[in-house]
């Protein structure tokens, strides 16, 4: 390697609500020569680090534009509301947007869930983010749709949450720019697929493979003529021993 040369890394982009702590884990066992940075962004920052060579892949939310990333969808979240604790919606299991049809629901700049129509009575602004809302309901003003993961990670005490049957969901997905698929992208797609370390894709298969072809491989045993294996030559008799007529008893 030349004094110009980078060591390899592997750039990871995530957005709030993902945890990737489980594939970090296992990338890092499987190549610990290799970095992985960790980059947490919003939804339109990610989507800007993959698209401008800052990251490498990243967890985001679809919809992406497939015309320039191509995108493997993980897991669709919940959507739930979030109230105060001693809100009426606290005392159900869940709700519809028809329940919510009297609340001011608080719409977020920042909201990820594509809806067709906004459920409740709009707020008189819109909050800049949703951590910005989740302050909001806690001071009474309103209530707030988000994928549980959100509702998770603003946790506070005062506050909790119920699903939503009828909103719409948000996916998330490993997505990378289609030109970029390299190596160390097809390493982290088969650990987000589960593919195990002997798999028949990816580089450590590609590198136990050729470490087999070195190998020397054992040589099989001849067949006989009649195609089958043969038979171990019999034991030679010992030399001397007669085989007659039992001495008679006197």
């Amino acid at each position: 390697m030349t004094g110009s040369e980078e060591p390899p890394q592997f750039r990871l982009a995530y957005v709030p609500g993902v945890t990737p702590s489980k594939w970090v884990r296992i990338w890092n066992e499987r190549l610990p020569d290799v970095p992985l940075t960790l980059l947490q962004l919003s939804v339109a920052e990610a989507r800007d680090a993959l698209r401008g060579g800052a990251a490498d892949a990243g967890l985001v939310r679809l919809p992406v534009d497939r015309t320039v990333f191509s995108a493997i969808p993980l897991y669709d979240e919940t959507t739930v509301v979030v109230v105060p604790k001693d809100h009426v919606v606290a005392a159900v299991d869940e709700v519809t947007t028809e329940d919510l049809a009297d609340e001011i629901v608080l719409h977020p700049l920042d909201d990820v869930l594509e809806w067709s129509r906004l459920p409740g009575r709009p707020a008189f602004e819109r909050p800049a983010t949703t951590e910005d809302a989740v302050e909001l309901v806690a001071a009474g003003i309103g209530v707030l749709v988000v994928p549980q993961s959100l509702a998770r990670l603003h946790h506070r005490k005062d506050l909790t949450y119920r699903p939503v049957t009828d909103a719409p969901v948000s996916s998330i997905a490993l997505s990378w720019p289609e030109d970029a698929t390299t190596d160390m992208v097809e390493d982290f797609i088969g650990i987000v697929r589960g593919r195990t370390v002997n798999s028949t894709r990816g580089r450590p298969a590609a590198q136990d493979k050729a470490k087999a072809k070195a190998e020397p491989k054992k040589q099989p045993k001849r067949p006989d003529a009649a195609g089958g294996r043969r038979k171990p030559p019999a034991a030679k008799k010992t030399q001397g021993a007669r085989r007659g007529k039992p001495r008679r008893r006197s």
